[in-house]
């Protein structure tokens, strides 16, 4: 997805956001046509010309260094995630032409320590929030309402982001879905800048926009923010208000892949709820039926949703996830 159009887009919403008293500029009280600095104070800001920076924006130089891009982030007053973000839009080399997306799958070691975490609901994705696995309690808690082997089948494995702007379940799963639906755009175009070159994840942002018009609108303002942990809200059909935190953990040589896992505050309501939860559905169909990776059986720890909002924190553990 990192088109010439992207980085323009990017830098046109970030500059759309300052005015000129927020980066100690002086402003003479003339009406501005449009909101925002101008190309003309960015660039001073940023100590490069005009014409350059007016170039970088149409996508006509590809080839800025990393100190002008420093530059650019500084003038931006860009977060680091943001900084990233323009770093990997800045770098359109990378993308190339896209292989066909291949059939992602969790190691068995994974799946077992998915589906061995009882009382704890759990997931893995991978980087275009496929459900590759998920626990009993997991299953139940973000995607009651689908079969619990369907991260089994490619065919008809969830996908995190799909569940959440076309599934209606999603918005009575989540009290507060405007927030949940910035933090997923975020999420995914943080995804999209990291890995240009992977075409599932081009047809999902592509999907995305022809079939959800909230997601269209949140794509085109660029959001870009890590959400590794955090707290989400949940209204469950079951059990009720649940507030849960949530860590995202990526698997090392996965290519993307991550684990996430919930829990609530020892002693809480939350707390309460989710042991109703875990005690209605009862134990991971993998440790009852004793199946294991050696076996060759699969097992439930290949389905599931994933966070993609909550109160944003330090983004330590990985990519974030997104659902």
């Amino acid at each position: 997805m990192n088109t010439p159009g992207e980085l323009g887009s990017f830098l046109r919403t970030r500059r759309a956001r300052l005015q000129p008293e927020d980066v100690g500029l002086v402003s003479y009280g003339a009406r501005r046509r449009v909101p925002g600095l101008r190309r003309e104070e960015l660039a001073q800001l940023a100590g490069v010309s005009v014409a350059y920076y007016t170039r970088l924006e149409q996508g006509q130089s590809g080839n800025a260094s990393d100190g002008v891009l420093d530059a650019i982030a500084r003038a931006l007053r860009l977060t680091p995630d943001e900084h990233d973000h323009l770093r990997n839009l800045a770098r359109p080399g990378r993308a190339g032409r896209r292989p066909a997306p291949r059939v992602e799958t969790a190691g068995p070691g994974v799946r077992q320590l998915v589906a061995a975490m009882e009382g704890v609901p759990a997931i893995i994705v991978d980087l275009r929030y496929d459900v590759l696995g998920w626990n009993a309690l997991g299953h139940a808690l973000l995607a009651g309402h689908l079969a619990a082997d369907a991260p089994a089948r490619p065919a008809d494995r969830p996908n995190t982001q799909r569940l959440f702007f076309l599934d209606p379940h999603a918005r009575e799963l989540y009290p507060q879905w405007d927030t949940e639906a910035r933090r997923a755009v975020s999420s995914l175009r943080l995804a999209a800048g990291e890995h240009p070159e992977d075409r599932g994840l081009a047809e999902l942002i592509g999907e995305l926009t022809m079939k959800s018009p909230e997601f269209a609108a949140l794509w085109a303002r660029h959001p870009v923010r890590a959400c590794t942990s955090g707290v989400k809200d949940f209204h469950h059909p079951l059990v009720g208000r649940m507030s849960l935190s949530f860590e995202m953990l990526r698997l090392p040589d996965s290519g993307g892949q991550g684990v996430v896992a919930f829990s609530a505050e020892p002693g809480s309501a939350s707390e309460a709820a989710l042991r109703l939860l875990a005690s209605a559905t009862g134990p991971s169909p993998a440790r009852a039926t004793g199946a294991s990776a050696g076996s060759g059986t699969e097992t439930s720890a290949e389905t599931g949703t994933g966070p993609h909002g909550g109160q944003d924190r330090p983004a330590e553990r990985g990519r974030p996830i997104t659902g």
